[in-house]
Protein backbone atom coordinates (compact mmCIF):
# COMPACT_ATOMS: atom_id res chain seq x y z
CA UNK A 1 0.00 0.00 0.00
CA UNK A 2 2.94 2.21 0.64
CA UNK A 3 4.29 1.86 -2.67
CA UNK A 4 0.74 3.40 -3.81
CA UNK A 5 1.80 6.59 -1.31
CA UNK A 6 -1.78 5.41 0.57
CA UNK A 7 -0.59 4.93 3.97
CA UNK A 8 -4.25 3.06 5.28
CA UNK A 9 -7.27 1.67 3.66
CA UNK A 10 -10.68 -0.06 4.53
CA UNK A 11 -10.01 -3.18 2.90
CA UNK A 12 -13.81 -4.91 2.32
CA UNK A 13 -13.53 -8.15 0.97
CA UNK A 14 -16.15 -11.61 1.79
CA UNK A 15 -15.82 -13.98 4.28
CA UNK A 16 -14.51 -16.70 2.37
CA UNK A 17 -13.00 -19.08 5.32
CA UNK A 18 -9.83 -19.47 6.22
CA UNK A 19 -8.37 -18.01 3.00
CA UNK A 20 -9.94 -15.09 3.71
CA UNK A 21 -9.48 -14.73 7.55
CA UNK A 22 -5.59 -15.23 6.33
CA UNK A 23 -5.72 -11.98 4.40
CA UNK A 24 -8.03 -9.99 6.62
CA UNK A 25 -5.52 -10.78 9.89
CA UNK A 26 -2.37 -9.94 7.30
CA UNK A 27 -4.10 -6.60 6.45
CA UNK A 28 -4.99 -6.13 10.39
CA UNK A 29 -1.62 -6.29 11.38
CA UNK A 30 -0.38 -3.74 9.10
CA UNK A 31 -2.63 -1.60 10.44
CA UNK A 32 -5.15 -1.22 7.58
CA UNK A 33 -8.84 -1.18 8.37
CA UNK A 34 -10.75 -4.33 7.63
CA UNK A 35 -14.49 -4.97 6.79
CA UNK A 36 -15.44 -8.53 6.22
CA UNK A 37 -18.76 -9.23 4.71
CA UNK A 38 -21.05 -11.45 4.02
CA UNK A 39 -21.04 -13.19 0.68
CA UNK A 40 -25.13 -13.14 0.08
CA UNK A 41 -24.96 -9.38 1.06
CA UNK A 42 -22.53 -8.69 -1.82
CA UNK A 43 -24.34 -10.56 -4.27
CA UNK A 44 -27.78 -8.72 -3.74
CA UNK A 45 -25.98 -5.77 -3.99
CA UNK A 46 -24.48 -6.74 -7.00
CA UNK A 47 -27.90 -7.67 -8.32
CA UNK A 48 -28.95 -4.38 -7.52
CA UNK A 49 -26.17 -2.63 -9.62
CA UNK A 50 -28.03 -4.94 -12.64
CA UNK A 51 -24.27 -6.73 -12.95
CA UNK A 52 -24.29 -8.50 -15.79
CA UNK A 53 -20.38 -10.49 -15.84
CA UNK A 54 -19.05 -11.71 -13.24
CA UNK A 55 -14.80 -11.50 -13.06
CA UNK A 56 -12.31 -10.68 -10.70
CA UNK A 57 -12.16 -7.07 -11.59
CA UNK A 58 -16.23 -6.70 -11.68
CA UNK A 59 -16.50 -8.58 -8.01
CA UNK A 60 -13.40 -6.25 -7.04
CA UNK A 61 -15.96 -2.77 -8.02
CA UNK A 62 -18.72 -4.60 -6.53
CA UNK A 63 -16.90 -4.30 -3.50
CA UNK A 64 -15.36 -1.21 -3.64
CA UNK A 65 -18.91 0.62 -4.66
CA UNK A 66 -20.50 -1.36 -1.43
CA UNK A 67 -17.70 -0.06 0.48
CA UNK A 68 -18.58 3.37 -0.44
CA UNK A 69 -22.10 3.08 0.01
CA UNK A 70 -22.55 0.88 2.90
CA UNK A 71 -20.03 2.29 5.13
CA UNK A 72 -19.46 -1.46 6.72
CA UNK A 73 -18.31 -1.73 10.03
CA UNK A 74 -14.64 -2.09 11.24
CA UNK A 75 -13.62 -6.06 11.81
CA UNK A 76 -11.25 -6.75 14.42
CA UNK A 77 -9.26 -10.30 14.40
CA UNK A 78 -9.93 -13.02 17.60
CA UNK A 79 -6.89 -12.67 20.15
CA UNK A 80 -3.82 -14.67 18.85
CA UNK A 81 -4.54 -17.39 21.33
CA UNK A 82 -8.26 -18.26 19.74
CA UNK A 83 -6.42 -17.49 16.20
CA UNK A 84 -4.14 -20.50 16.78
CA UNK A 85 -6.84 -22.60 18.89
CA UNK A 86 -8.99 -22.17 15.72
CA UNK A 87 -6.54 -23.20 13.43
CA UNK A 88 -5.57 -25.85 15.50
CA UNK A 89 -9.25 -27.22 15.23
CA UNK A 90 -9.66 -26.78 11.84
CA UNK A 91 -6.56 -29.22 11.39
CA UNK A 92 -7.67 -31.78 13.59
CA UNK A 93 -11.24 -31.55 11.54
CA UNK A 94 -9.27 -32.08 8.23
CA UNK A 95 -7.28 -34.84 9.54
CA UNK A 96 -10.24 -36.98 11.18
CA UNK A 97 -12.00 -36.87 7.14
CA UNK A 98 -9.18 -37.56 5.49
CA UNK A 99 -8.60 -40.60 8.28
CA UNK A 100 -12.63 -41.68 7.33
CA UNK A 101 -11.56 -41.67 3.78
CA UNK A 102 -8.73 -43.97 3.90
CA UNK A 103 -10.71 -45.90 6.22
CA UNK A 104 -13.69 -46.08 3.81
CA UNK A 105 -11.09 -46.93 0.95
CA UNK A 106 -9.64 -49.82 3.09
CA UNK A 107 -12.75 -51.55 2.77
CA UNK A 108 -13.15 -51.82 -0.25
CA UNK A 109 -9.11 -52.03 -1.16
CA UNK A 110 -7.01 -54.34 -3.20
CA UNK A 111 -4.83 -56.55 -0.82
CA UNK A 112 -1.79 -54.95 -2.76
CA UNK A 113 -2.34 -52.01 -1.05
CA UNK A 114 -3.73 -52.56 2.07
CA UNK A 115 -1.02 -52.43 3.89
CA UNK A 116 -0.26 -48.78 2.43
CA UNK A 117 -3.25 -47.55 3.74
CA UNK A 118 -3.02 -48.96 7.23
CA UNK A 119 0.14 -47.37 7.31
CA UNK A 120 -0.99 -44.44 6.51
CA UNK A 121 -4.32 -44.61 9.04
CA UNK A 122 -1.22 -45.33 11.93
CA UNK A 123 0.28 -42.61 11.02
CA UNK A 124 -3.08 -39.89 10.90
CA UNK A 125 -4.30 -41.78 14.65
CA UNK A 126 -0.71 -40.75 15.65
CA UNK A 127 -1.29 -36.98 14.28
CA UNK A 128 -4.84 -36.59 15.61
CA UNK A 129 -3.54 -37.66 19.08
CA UNK A 130 -0.94 -35.07 18.88
CA UNK A 131 -3.25 -32.49 17.59
CA UNK A 132 -6.09 -33.50 20.79
CA UNK A 133 -2.91 -32.91 22.72
CA UNK A 134 -1.85 -29.83 21.70
CA UNK A 135 -5.17 -28.44 21.73
CA UNK A 136 -5.66 -29.42 25.25
CA UNK A 137 -1.93 -27.71 26.24
CA UNK A 138 -2.64 -24.44 24.83
CA UNK A 139 -6.42 -24.10 26.23
CA UNK A 140 -4.35 -25.28 29.69
CA UNK A 141 -1.83 -22.07 29.17
CA UNK A 142 -4.45 -19.64 28.49
CA UNK A 143 -5.93 -17.48 31.43
CA UNK A 144 -9.34 -17.68 30.49
CA UNK A 145 -9.92 -20.50 28.30
CA UNK A 146 -9.89 -23.54 30.56
CA UNK A 147 -12.42 -21.74 32.65
CA UNK A 148 -14.59 -21.04 29.66
CA UNK A 149 -14.25 -24.90 28.60
CA UNK A 150 -15.37 -25.83 32.30
CA UNK A 151 -18.33 -23.88 31.88
CA UNK A 152 -19.44 -24.89 28.58
CA UNK A 153 -18.96 -28.87 29.22
CA UNK A 154 -21.82 -28.38 32.09
CA UNK A 155 -23.83 -27.95 29.30
CA UNK A 156 -25.47 -31.73 28.54
CA UNK A 157 -24.74 -32.80 24.73
CA UNK A 158 -21.28 -30.44 25.32
CA UNK A 159 -18.20 -32.72 25.03
CA UNK A 160 -14.40 -32.14 25.57
CA UNK A 161 -14.47 -32.17 21.56
CA UNK A 162 -17.38 -29.78 20.67
CA UNK A 163 -16.17 -27.62 23.40
CA UNK A 164 -13.16 -26.77 21.77
CA UNK A 165 -14.57 -26.34 18.45
CA UNK A 166 -16.88 -23.93 20.41
CA UNK A 167 -13.92 -21.86 21.99
CA UNK A 168 -12.73 -21.59 18.92
CA UNK A 169 -15.59 -19.48 17.37
CA UNK A 170 -17.05 -17.42 20.53
CA UNK A 171 -14.86 -17.54 23.10
CA UNK A 172 -15.27 -13.95 22.41
CA UNK A 173 -18.75 -13.83 23.94
CA UNK A 174 -18.65 -9.85 24.76
CA UNK A 175 -18.68 -9.28 21.09
CA UNK A 176 -22.67 -10.20 21.11
CA UNK A 177 -24.94 -8.51 22.70
CA UNK A 178 -27.61 -11.26 22.59
CA UNK A 179 -28.16 -14.83 21.84
CA UNK A 180 -30.23 -14.23 18.68
CA UNK A 181 -26.74 -12.12 17.41
CA UNK A 182 -25.38 -15.61 18.09
CA UNK A 183 -27.65 -17.60 16.51
CA UNK A 184 -27.37 -14.80 13.62
CA UNK A 185 -24.06 -15.04 13.38
CA UNK A 186 -24.56 -19.18 13.13
CA UNK A 187 -26.96 -19.10 10.41
CA UNK A 188 -29.45 -20.40 12.85
CA UNK A 189 -32.44 -17.92 12.66
CA UNK A 190 -35.16 -18.62 10.92
CA UNK A 191 -36.10 -17.41 7.56
CA UNK A 192 -39.76 -16.13 6.92
CA UNK A 193 -41.52 -15.86 3.08
CA UNK A 194 -44.56 -13.87 3.14
CA UNK A 195 -46.27 -11.79 1.04
CA UNK A 196 -49.89 -10.43 1.23
CA UNK A 197 -52.69 -12.67 2.21
CA UNK A 198 -51.59 -15.97 -0.16
CA UNK A 199 -47.95 -16.63 -0.24
CA UNK A 200 -46.58 -18.46 3.32
CA UNK A 201 -43.61 -20.35 2.22
CA UNK A 202 -42.08 -22.23 4.76
CA UNK A 203 -39.93 -21.25 7.62
CA UNK A 204 -36.30 -22.36 6.98
CA UNK A 205 -33.11 -21.72 8.38
CA UNK A 206 -31.05 -18.60 6.79
CA UNK A 207 -27.84 -20.49 6.60
CA UNK A 208 -26.34 -16.57 6.24
CA UNK A 209 -24.05 -17.30 9.03
CA UNK A 210 -20.72 -19.69 10.29
CA UNK A 211 -21.26 -23.13 8.15
CA UNK A 212 -18.88 -24.76 10.52
CA UNK A 213 -20.39 -23.69 13.94
CA UNK A 214 -23.54 -24.77 12.65
CA UNK A 215 -22.18 -28.11 10.97
CA UNK A 216 -20.37 -28.58 14.64
CA UNK A 217 -23.76 -28.01 16.31
CA UNK A 218 -25.70 -31.10 14.18
CA UNK A 219 -24.87 -34.38 16.64
CA UNK A 220 -24.72 -32.31 19.26
CA UNK A 221 -27.66 -31.37 19.39
CA UNK A 222 -29.21 -34.79 18.76
CA UNK A 223 -27.57 -35.57 21.95
CA UNK A 224 -28.88 -33.06 24.06
CA UNK A 225 -32.67 -33.31 22.79
CA UNK A 226 -32.17 -36.61 24.13
CA UNK A 227 -30.27 -36.31 27.42
CA UNK A 228 -30.57 -32.43 28.20
CA UNK A 229 -33.69 -31.75 30.44
CA UNK A 230 -34.14 -28.62 28.85
CA UNK A 231 -33.90 -29.61 25.30
CA UNK A 232 -35.52 -33.09 25.57
CA UNK A 233 -38.73 -30.59 27.02
CA UNK A 234 -38.13 -28.08 24.07
CA UNK A 235 -38.59 -31.02 21.38
CA UNK A 236 -41.50 -32.40 22.87
CA UNK A 237 -43.10 -29.49 22.80
CA UNK A 238 -42.34 -29.03 18.89
CA UNK A 239 -43.15 -32.27 18.36
CA UNK A 240 -46.98 -32.57 20.56
CA UNK A 241 -47.27 -29.35 17.98
CA UNK A 242 -46.62 -31.03 14.80
CA UNK A 243 -43.30 -30.31 13.57
CA UNK A 244 -41.04 -32.14 11.34
CA UNK A 245 -38.18 -33.95 12.72
CA UNK A 246 -35.87 -31.38 10.25
CA UNK A 247 -37.07 -27.83 12.10
CA UNK A 248 -37.38 -29.68 15.19
CA UNK A 249 -33.09 -30.51 15.21
CA UNK A 250 -32.80 -26.87 13.43
CA UNK A 251 -34.38 -25.37 16.53
CA UNK A 252 -32.59 -27.29 18.65
CA UNK A 253 -29.28 -26.33 17.75
CA UNK A 254 -30.26 -22.68 18.07
CA UNK A 255 -31.41 -23.40 21.64
CA UNK A 256 -27.98 -25.16 22.56
CA UNK A 257 -26.27 -22.13 21.02
CA UNK A 258 -28.86 -19.80 22.46
CA UNK A 259 -27.54 -21.90 26.35
CA UNK A 260 -24.05 -21.67 25.40
CA UNK A 261 -24.52 -18.50 24.93
CA UNK A 262 -25.96 -17.85 28.72
CA UNK A 263 -23.07 -19.93 30.32
CA UNK A 264 -20.48 -17.93 29.25
CA UNK A 265 -22.40 -14.43 29.43
CA UNK A 266 -23.26 -14.92 33.09
CA UNK A 267 -19.76 -17.13 33.99
CA UNK A 268 -22.02 -19.75 35.48
CA UNK A 269 -22.31 -23.77 35.11
CA UNK A 270 -25.40 -24.86 33.45
CA UNK A 271 -28.93 -24.42 35.35
CA UNK A 272 -31.74 -25.90 34.08
CA UNK A 273 -34.08 -24.70 36.81
CA UNK A 274 -32.32 -21.02 35.96
CA UNK A 275 -32.65 -21.63 32.17
CA UNK A 276 -35.68 -23.51 32.01
CA UNK A 277 -38.19 -20.29 31.45
CA UNK A 278 -36.29 -19.65 27.92
CA UNK A 279 -36.50 -23.25 26.66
Amino acid sequence: MQDLGVAQVQACLEATGPYGEALSEWLFDAGHIVSVLNPAQVKDFAKSLLTRNKTDTVDAAVLARFGVAMSPPAWRPPPPAVRLLRALVRRLAALQQTRQQEHNRLMVADAGVQDSIQRHLAYLDQEIAALRQRIEDHIDQDPDLPQKQQLLETIPGIGTVVSHTLLSFISRIETFDRARQLAAFAGLTPKRHESGSSVRSKTRLSKIGHADLRKLLYFPAMSAIRYNPLLKAFAERLRHSGKPPKLILAAAMRKLLHIAFGVLKSNQPFNPNILAKTA
